[in-house]
């Protein structure tokens, strides 16, 4: 086993020019990549510290393993800790025969709604048929930082739900606050179609959906859910009421959000809140970190579910 001088980001899906661009424009580093291997890019001798939203896990203690056999590989790792997921990019068969032999863990799509383990996770890559890359210390308690739920193709009126389903998983691993449940109020702003309103009212919260444009019709006639035609960035907090959460899925420039935000924040008037970061463009990095992330009791991430776009929960 041979320890590397650096760290290793796990780029999300198709993700890796912009995990790239984020390391080069956030975070100042100029030098290329030391080794890419598919989506996974080593770098040698780089500041430990660097948290990108764009890796969906990062290896912090990377190292080289040389094997003979599928048995010598698994046993390595097993020495080391007991939980190991898999990121492939080639030989996927023996990789699928290592991963047999390791203790188990799911890397099952999720039934949304789920509960994510707090357990260390390591992260191993084979590079060819004998030699791995792997890091028993990651970001993540997700197999290779990704959550992916099995998906409802008949119901949802939108795949937008799975942003909010992922959100909101994260929510409670991050802040232990329950999900939406019955007798809780929820406000969405800019709800059409209704996959977000769709999955609260799912839930047996009651939903006070706006947006110029009407819901799909199943949930127009949902009990649970109140529907209002407006922009629903101009209405108040007073117009709308004390509610538990405030959720936003609105295109818009990320300082128009900031301020509807903090009119919120100020207000008293919800408990918790979760929106989406829609990106105009180039990435205004000064503003996520110097204006978004200092919310208090905030988190920035980068959603499985995401694209050109970052999500903020807020624990009021």
């Amino acid at each position: 086993m041979k320890k590397l001088n650096g760290i290793a980001f796990l780029a999300f899906p198709e993700m890796a020019e912009l995990l790239l661009s984020e390391l080069k424009n956030r975070f100042g580093i100029l030098q290329s990549p030391s080794k890419k291997y598919g989506d996974l890019i080593y770098f040698k001798g780089i500041d430990l510290s660097i948290r990108p939203y764009w890796a969906s896990t990062i290896m912090l203690e990377p190292f080289i393993l040389e094997f003979n056999s599928i048995g010598e590989a698994a046993g390595e790792l097993k020495k080391i800790q007991r939980n190991w997921a898999p990121y492939q990019f080639t030989c996927f068969r023996r990789a699928d025969l290592i991963q047999e032999k390791l203790p188990y863990i799911n890397l099952k799509d999720r039934k949304f709604p789920v509960k994510i383990p707090q357990s260390e996770i390591g992260l191993y890559t084979l590079i060819d048929e004998h030699t791995l890359i792997a890091s028993a210390k990651t970001t993540s308690f997700i197999p290779a930082g990704r959550m992916v739920f099995v998906e409802d193709h008949e119901n949802p009126p939108s795949r937008a739900y799975l942003k909010i389903q992922e959100s909101l998983t994260l929510f409670n691993l991050f802040f232990g606050e329950e999900l939406p449940h019955q007798g809780q109020k929820c406000f969405e702003a800019g709800a059409c179609p209704g996959g977000w309103t769709w999955v609260l009212a799912g839930l047996g919260a009651e939903v006070y959906a706006v947006d110029r444009a009407e819901l799909a019709p199943e949930l127009m006639e949902n009990p649970l859910v109140k529907f209002q035609a407006h922009d629903a960035f101009t209405l108040k907090p007073e117009d709308i009421g004390p509610v538990d959460w405030v959720f936003s899925d609105v295109i818009c420039y990320p300082e128009r959000l900031l301020k509807w935000i903090h009119t919120w924040l100020d207000s008293g008037m919800t408990k918790n809140m979760i929106c989406t970061i829609k990106m105009q463009g180039e990435i205004d990095w000064k503003l996520i970190d110097e204006e978004f992330a200092v919310i208090p009791n905030s988190r920035i991430v980068h959603l499985n579910y995401n694209k050109h776009e970052l999500t903020i929960l807020i624990k009021c």
